[in-house]
C-alpha cells in the first residue's frame, strides 16, 4: 500500500484526472442506472396450473393432481411441493432452494409436465407452467371506473392496453375485472324435441362445419393451382346459417332452432373503484427497465386517451411502486447532502475549512465510486440498495477524518504539506485498511443468507462491500493527493504546542480543554482497572437480565405504519356470485364515507384465486390511506372499521394490515398432515378449540370443508343402456342447464383470442327443477333422464391441499394489536406438549412467519460468529497479539449492552431482520 500510495504522489495529475473521471462516471450512472422497487429476484417457485371446466375437487385431485404429482416429484432439488384442488381448477407448486438455476428447472418442469399431460382427462385444458418473478409483479394499477355499459370499459381497457403494450419500458399490461367473449347459442328444448335433434347431433354439426381444410394445391401439368376449402366461422352470422337437419327437403338452420348473440360468459366476479363498477390494467415493467420513467410514460399515454374518453369513465391509480422509490432516492440525497455539511461544520470548526472540504469530497465520492461499480455489475438501484446506501453514511468518512487530522498536526509542527500528507497516509494505511476490512468482515458472510429472505437481503453487503472499499481508496489515496494541492500549512498556538510538548513528555495533567477532561479521567479509571471491569461486568449482567424478564420479546420484521390495508369479507352458505356481491357492496358502504381512506377497490365472487384467502371468502376490499400524517394510526381506522360491519348479519369480517418486509401470510399458522385424511378434521377442530382457550388471536381461520350442499346425479348405467343413453348423454344434458356445451371457437376480426361458441338453454329454465325435467334423444326417441338418473344432495366438497404427496389442512390466525406473535407460538407449543394430545398419525408443524423467523435467526448467529471469527484473524493479523485481537472483541459484547437498553427505552421487540443485522453493522463499526 505505501508504494501505490508513493505511485499517487509522484503522479498526483493523474490520481486527480482519475478522480474527475470516477466522479463524472458515477454521476451519468446514477442518473442512468435502472431504478425498481424490489430488487430483481428469481423465487425459487414454478407452478403448474390446470383447468377443467366443472370439475369437482376431489376428482380434479384424482385426476389432475396424483398424475401430475407423480412426475413432478421426481425432479431433483425439489424443496417442497405443495397442490391444490379446487371446482374447475388444480394447480401444482414447487419450491426449490433459493439461488436455483430457473432455467434448467423450467426445462425440468416443462418435460415432466409433457409426461403427465398424456395422462389427464382430454377435456382438460393444457396444463401451463409458470414461474414466480417478483420482477414481473405490477408496479402500477390504472383502474378505468363508471356508470357506463361494461362492454364500453372493456373496450376502452382493451385499447388502453395495446397503447401501453406499445411501450418499450412495459412487459405486460393484464386486464382484470374483464369477462371473456362468447357466440352464446340458447335453444329451445321443446323446438329440438319438436325436430328430433339430439345435443350431440347438435355439437357435431357445429364442429364438422368449423374446421380448417388443407386441401393442398392442384398440378394439372398445364398449371399448378392453389385449392381452397373455406370451412372456418367468421361470425355470429355464419353460425345462424349452420344447417343442423334436413326435414322433408327443408334444411333447418341454427337460426330456426336458437337465438346466437355475442355476449359475455356468466359473471364470476364484480369489480368497484369507490363503488363505480371498475376495469383495472394490472402494468407490468420489464426486467432492468427504470420504474419511475416507466411509470411517468404510462401516466402520460393515460391522460392522452382519457380525453377521448366518455365524461362518465374516471381513471384512478393504485400500488404506485414509484412512490417508494422516489421517497427513498430523496431520502439518499438529503442524507448525504446533511452528512456532507455537518462533516464539513465539525472539521471547519476542528481543523479549518480546507481540511473539511477534503472530508467533505469523501462521502460523494464514495457514493458515486460504489453505484458505479453496482452499475457495472448489472445491478439496479432498489430499496435494499438505498437502504445499505442510507446505512453506509456514517461508516465512510472515518479513515479521510484520520488522515487528514494527522497530516493537518505534521503540518502544524512545521512538516512540508506533501511530506505530511504522504507521511499520514502511508502511516495510517495498516490501521484504516484493518478497520474498513473488520467492517466489510461483518458484512461479508451476509451473502450466504440463505432462501428467499436472503436473495432480497444479499444486496447489502454487494452495495456496502462496493461503497466500503470505495472509501478506503479515497482516504489513502484521494483525499491524501488532494490535500497536497489544498492543505494549508498553520503554526500552532502556544497553548497548542504545550498540549503537544506535555503529551510526549508524559505530562497528562497540562493537556487543556475537552481533550485534557478526557485525559485526566482516563487516568484515574486506569488507576483502578479491576473494580473498573467488575463494575462493567455488573452493568452488562445487570442490562441482560433485566431485558431477558422486561424486553417485548422477539419480532420477524418491524412493524411500520402501512400505506394499505385489505379487509376480507367472508360469508358461508350456497350463495350465488350476485348475493355474495350484494354482502359486499353492504361493507363497502359502510367504508366509503371514511376520508382517511383515499381509494376502495372491491372485489367480490368467486373469482379470487391465487390468493391466501380462507374458502369461505366472498370479496376482498383494497383500501389505499391518506399520507399518514394526515390521519389515525392504521390500527384505529380497522377497528373503526370492524365496528362499522359489525350488525350486518351473514358476514365475518376480516382487517390485514400491509406487511412490512417479505409477505409470510397470517403470521400464526399450524399445518397438520396425514397419510390418513379422515384423521385431519378432529385434529383441526382440537387445535382450534385450544387456540380459541389460549386467547389473543383473531380471525382464525382453517381448512375444513366449509358446510353447504353441492347435488350428484347418479346414472344407472344399466337402466340407462337399456333405453342406449350414457354417461356422456346425461352430461351433454345436463351441462345445458349449467355452464353450457362448448361446441367449437373462432377468432373474429375484431377480438385479439379466439370466442368460444357455447349452446345452453334459455335462461329461464336453468334452475334445478330442470334437472328434472330435461330428456335426452335415444333410440326409443325422447326420454327423461329421470328414468335412470336419481338426483340427491350431498355435502359439499372444499379445496383439497397437498404437501408433498399428503393431505394437509392448516389453522391460520392474527394476534391481537400489540401481541408478538412469537409469544403466542411460543404458548401454543408449551400447550400442546402438556395438555393437547394429538393423533401420532397427524404430524403437526408451524408454518408462515415463524418458520421464516427460525431460519433467519439461525443463520444470522452463524454470521455473526462467523463476523467475529474472520475479525479476530485481522486483528491477530494487524496486532500480532492475541491478547490485543481479545481486548478489542470485547467491546462488540459490551457495545450491545446500548442495543438492549435502546429496545428497553423504547419499548421496541428486538428484530430478528433488521435488528440482527444492525448488531452485525455494530461489531464491523465497533
Amino acid at each position: 500500500m505505501k508504494s501505490l500510495i508513493n505511485v499517487a504522489f509522484d503522479r498526483s495529475r493523474t490520481v486527480l484526472a482519475l478522480l474527475v473521471l470516477i466522479l463524472i462516471s458515477g454521476i451519468i450512472s446514477y442518473n442512468t442506472i435502472p431504478k425498481e422497487a424490489e430488487p430483481d429476484v428469481a423465487i425459487p417457485i414454478i407452478y403448474v396450473s390446470m383447468h377443467h371446466e366443472g370439475i369437482s375437487p376431489e376428482d380434479a385431485e384424482r385426476l389432475l393432481v396424483r398424475p401430475m404429482e407423480k412426475e413432478l416429484q421426481t425432479i431433483e432439488g425439489v424443496k417442497e411441493m405443495r397442490a391444490s384442488a379446487e371446482e374447475s381448477h388444480a394447480s401444482v407448486l414447487l419450491e426449490f432452494d433459493a439461488g436455483f438455476d430457473s432455467d434448467k428447472a423450467m426445462q425440468d418442469v416443462r418435460e415432466k409436465v409433457d409426461l403427465a399431460k398424456v395422462e389427464l382427462p382430454a377435456e382438460t385444458d393444457e396444463p401451463s407452467v409458470n414461474e414466480v418473478n417478483v420482477a414481473l409483479f405490477p408496479v402500477l394499477v390504472v383502474t378505468l371506473a363508471g356508470d357506463v355499459p361494461e362492454r364500453t370499459l372493456v373496450t376502452l381497457a382493451r385499447g388502453l392496453k395495446d397503447k401501453i403494450e406499445g411501450l418499450r419500458e412495459v412487459l405486460e399490461a393484464d386486464i382484470a375485472g374483464d369477462r371473456e367473449e362468447v357466440v352464446e347459442v340458447v335453444v329451445e328444448p321443446r323446438v329440438l324435441d319438436s325436430y328430433g335433434i339430439s345435443y350431440e347431433e347438435l355439437i357435431n354439426f357445429v364442429w364438422r362445419n368449423n374446421m380448417l381444410v388443407a386441401a393442398g394445391a392442384l398440378d394439372t401439368g398445364k398449371g399448378r393451382f392453389a385449392v381452397k376449402v373455406p370451412g372456418l366461422l367468421e361470425g355470429a352470422e355464419d353460425v345462424m346459417s349452420l344447417p343442423v337437419k334436413v326435414v322433408d327437403d327443408r334444411v333447418v338452420t341454427f337460426g330456426d332452432v336458437a337465438t346466437v348473440r355475442r355476449t359475455f360468459k356468466d359473471p364470476t366476479s364484480f369489480a368497484r373503484v369507490n363503488g363505480r363498477p371498475a376495469i383495472s390494467l394490472e402494468i407490468s415493467k420489464r426486467v432492468g427497465e427504470n420504474i419511475i420513467e416507466t411509470i411517468d410514460k404510462v401516466r402520460k399515454i393515460v391522460d392522452e386517451e382519457k380525453a377521448g374518453w366518455p365524461k362518465g369513465v374516471l381513471v384512478s391509480y393504485s400500488q404506485d411502486k414509484s412512490d417508494d422509490v422516489k421517497t427513498m432516492l430523496s431520502d439518499l440525497q438529503n442524507n448525504v447532502l446533511s452528512a456532507v455539511l455537518l462533516v464539513m461544520v465539525v472539521m471547519i470548526g476542528a481543523l479549518g475549512w480546507r481540511t473539511g472540504l477534503l472530508v467533505g469530497v469523501a462521502i460523494p465520492g464514495s457514493f458515486l465510486t460504489g453505484i458505479l461499480i453496482i452499475y457495472s455489475m448489472g445491478l439496479t438501484i432498489n430499496i435494499v440498495v438505498l437502504f445499505s446506501l442510507i446505512m453506509a453514511v456514517g461508516m465512510l468518512i472515518d479513515g479521510a477524518i484520520v488522515v487528514t487530522e494527522l497530516a493537518d498536526r505534521k503540518m502544524a509542527e512545521g512538516m512540508p504539506r506533501r511530506e505530511a500528507f504522504a507521511f499520514a497516509a502511508k502511516r495510517m494505511s495498516w490501521p484504516i485498511i484493518a478497520s474498513t476490512a473488520t467492517t466489510l468482515a461483518a458484512f461479508m458472510p451476509l451473502l450466504f443468507w440463505p432462501g428467499v429472505v436472503g436473495e432480497f437481503m444479499k444486496f447489502l453487503p454487494v452495495t456496502l462491500l462496493a461503497t466500503l472499499s470505495a472509501s478506503l481508496f479515497m482516504a489513502l489515496i484521494f483525499v491524501p493527493t488532494l490535500g497536497e494541492l489544498l492543505g494549508k500549512q498553520s503554526p500552532l498556538g502556544e497553548d497548542s504546542l504545550r498540549s503537544l510538548a506535555a503529551a510526549e513528555k508524559g505530562e497528562l495533567h497540562e493537556i487543556r480543554g475537552l481533550t485534557g477532561f478526557y485525559v485526566r479521567l482516563l487516568e484515574r479509571l486506569l488507576a483502578h482497572p479491576l473494580k473498573l471491569l467488575l463494575l462493567a461486568l455488573f452493568f452488562l449482567f445487570v442490562v441482560y437480565t433485566a431485558y431477558y424478564f422486561l424486553g417485548k420479546g422477539v419480532e420477524f420484521f418491524p412493524s411500520v405504519e402501512p400505506e394499505r390495508a385489505v379487509v376480507n369479507v367472508r360469508a358461508r352458505g350456497n350463495l350465488s356470485v350476485f348475493e355474495q356481491d350484494a354482502l359486499v357492496k353492504k361493507v363497502e358502504q359502510r367504508i366509503l364515507g371514511m376520508k382517511e381512506i383515499q381509494t376502495l377497490y372491491s372485489r367480490s365472487g368467486i373469482n379470487l384465486r391465487g390468493q391466501e384467502l380462507p374458502a369461505d371468502t366472498i370479496g376482498v376490499i383494497q383500501m389505499e390511506f391518506v399520507d399518514w400524517q394526515k390521519r389515525r394510526p392504521a390500527a384505529q381506522i380497522l377497528a373503526d372499521i370492524r365496528q362499522r360491519t359489525a350488525d350486518i348479519a351473514g358476514v365475518i369480517i376480516e382487517t390485514r394490515k400491509q406487511e412490512g418486509g417479505p409477505p409470510t401470510g397470517k403470521p400464526v399458522q399450524l399445518q397438520l398432515s396425514s397419510r390418513y385424511p379422515q384423521m385431519l378434521e378432529p385434529a383441526v377442530r382440537k387445535v382450534r378449540a385450544m387456540m380459541e382457550k389460549i386467547g389473543g388471536f383473531v380471525d382464525i381461520e382453517d381448512d375444513r370443508p366449509l358446510p353447504g350442499i353441492e347435488w350428484q346425479l347418479s346414472v344407472d348405467r344399466t337402466h340407462a343402456a337399456r333405453f342406449g343413453a350414457d354417461v356422456t348423454v346425461v352430461g351433454n344434458a345436463v351441462q345445458m342447464v349449467t355452464n353450457g356445451i362448448k361446441v367449437s371457437d373462432y377468432r373474429p376480426d375484431d377480438a385479439d383470442d379466439e370466442v368460444d361458441i357455447i349452446v345452453r338453454l334459455p335462461e329461464g329454465q336453468r334452475d334445478l327443477d330442470q334437472l328434472d325435467r330435461l330428456r335426452v334423444q335415444t333410440k326409443y326417441g325422447l326420454v327423461p333422464i329421470s328414468n335412470f338418473v336419481t338426483r340427491t344432495p350431498a355435502p359439499k366438497v372444499g379445496n383439497i391441499s397437498r404437501v408433498d404427496g399428503q393431505r394437509v389442512m392448516t389453522v391460520k390466525a392474527d394476534v391481537n394489536e400489540g401481541v408478538l406473535p412469537a409469544n403466542k407460538v411460543e404458548e401454543i407449543q408449551a400447550w400442546l406438549d402438556q395438555n393437547v394430545k394429538l393423533d401420532p398419525r397427524v404430524q403437526l408443524i408451524f408454518k408462515g412467519e415463524d418458520e421464516e423467523q427460525r431460519e433467519s435467526r439461525e443463520f444470522l448467529t452463524r454470521a455473526f460468529g462467523v463476523a467475529l471469527f474472520i475479525m479476530a484473524i485481522i486483528l491477530v493479523t494487524q496486532f500480532n497479539s492475541f491478547y490485543q485481537a481479545f481486548l478489542i472483541l470485547t467491546a462488540v459484547i459490551f457495545s450491545t449492552v446500548g442495543v438492549l437498553l435502546g429496545l428497553l427505552t423504547t419499548g421496541q421487540p428486538f428484530g430478528i431482520v433488521m435488528s440482527g443485522i444492525g448488531v452485525i453493522a455494530l461489531a464491523g463499526i465497533v
